[in-house]
């Protein structure tokens, strides 16, 4: 019967999933805002089509709240500036093939000293719509109303609607990556355990190489949810969250460096060994075991970085601890075995040592106590940039968390903010 309930009601789950998704809700924003700007400005612009302002608040209406603040101010600078250069033109030499050529520079120019940044064509673009216009004066004020109230529209748009936050995507493109570390960590191992051609080691160093790629990828990811995290009402302890996830895909960048590292130095040594094994078949054992129980505490890491309840990062934590353990000793058992080889054979031992050394750069990276040592620096030094950069908000801020936490101890309000 519960199976029958659940297949019948799985298309209106997913639905009600797709309707919460960052991107359905940023499109319907988007949409919402752009219609209420138009509707505006159709009862105060002198314009008989208004498109000036839906597009403003289009635009104004991004991602994040942080960018709808920059880039509404930005927009809204560029577009005076543009209306202003355009007057100045066309009360001084009107509208010829000449003057366009020097309005676009002058445009250019002013767009970069008033510092709008990516807007900088948007001032000449300005300065030619209305440069181009015969009633210079009445299109000026209708393009200088138009933009301000997209602009605003688009402001308090995200205020009354919080825009998405992003963190749980960024969350999925950090495990996705620590996954993909995992596969390759058990193919390399597998290899190793016996007898691996160049080829093929060369192979697997490619696809470490190739990991490059995706942690650019998670980098955009995670700096989209940065911003979203940024200025954003819904949000608490915004700035610890964001520490929390680029922490870790720093030290997950850091173990993907050292198993291209590890790559390479399997690929020298089946060329030294070739045709014969990389280990003997302890050794080899030994080694497959150990990069399973590293690639599974990768998993757990990015888990454990990613998981927003106590109770779980708890677990993961827990779980992650006991994989650097188990991993630890059998780091130890190799290191050993290693050892009773060289007595015998001495061969290779630079790289019987760099493989010990690098999967031993990896563990340190993982342990908890490196994380947790990391995680506080970062946090001191981002809160001290901010406090240098503003004083003022930071006091502000410093104010309202000390009343915060005096009220949540008057009506026993004591639990973790989410």
């Amino acid at each position: 019967m519960q199976e029958e309930v659940r297949e019948r009601t799985a298309p209106l789950v997913r639905l009600v999933r797709r309707h919460r998704e960052p991107v359905v809700v940023q499109a319907l924003r988007s949409a919402a805002a752009a219609t209420v700007a138009y509707v505006i400005a159709l009862r105060l612009s002198p314009e008989a089509l208004p498109l000036t302002a839906p597009l403003t608040a289009l635009l104004v209406v991004q991602v994040t709240l942080y960018a709808t603040l920059t880039n509404g101010v930005r927009r809204v600078n560029a577009v005076v500036a543009g209306v202003l250069v355009a007057i100045a033109f066309s009360l001084l030499v009107g509208l010829t093939w000449w003057s366009l050529a020097l309005l676009i520079l002058a445009a250019l120019g002013v767009g970069h000293l008033v510092r709008v940044d990516e807007y900088v064509p948007e001032v000449a673009i300005s300065a030619m719509l209305v440069l181009g216009v015969t009633t210079v004066g009445d299109t000026a004020w209708a393009r200088v109303v138009e933009t301000l109230i997209g602009a605003f529209v688009g402001l308090g748009c995200n205020l009354l609607l919080p825009p998405p936050v992003w963190v749980e995507e960024a969350g999925e493109s950090i495990e996705g990556l620590a996954r993909r570390l995992r596969r390759l960590m058990l193919r390399i191992g597998e290899e190793a355990a016996g007898r691996t051609p160049v080829e093929q080691a060369a192979a697997r160093l490619h696809e470490a190489r190739r990991l490059d790629h995706d942690i650019v990828e998670v980098d955009a990811a995670l700096r989209q949810a940065e911003d979203s995290l940024r200025l954003n009402p819904r949000v608490r302890e915004g700035l610890l969250h964001r520490v929390v996830l680029r922490t870790g895909l720093d030290t997950l960048e850091i173990c993907t460096v050292v198993l291209r590292v590890l790559a390479r130095t399997f690929t020298d040594l089946a060329k030294e060994r070739d045709p014969q094994p990389l280990f003997p078949p302890e050794t080899g054992e030994t080694v497959e075991r150990l990069l399973s129980e590293i690639a599974d505490a990768v998993v757990s890491f990015a888990v454990l970085v990613t998981t927003s309840v106590s109770l779980n990062a708890d677990a993961a934590e827990a779980r992650l601890s006991a994989e650097l353990r188990q991993a630890a000793a059998t780091r130890d058992k190799l290191a050993q075995l290693l050892l009773e080889q060289l007595q015998h054979d001495a061969r290779q031992w630079q790289l019987h040592g760099a493989v010990l050394t690098e999967v031993n750069r990896i563990i340190d990276e993982l342990d908890t106590e490196h994380r947790t040592r990391r995680l506080l620096e970062d946090l001191d030094r981002v809160s001290a940039e901010q406090r240098d950069r503003m004083p003022r908000l930071t006091r502000l801020r410093e104010r309202l968390g000390v009343q915060d936490q005096l009220w949540r101890n008057r009506t026993g309000f004591g639990g973790r903010r989410s």
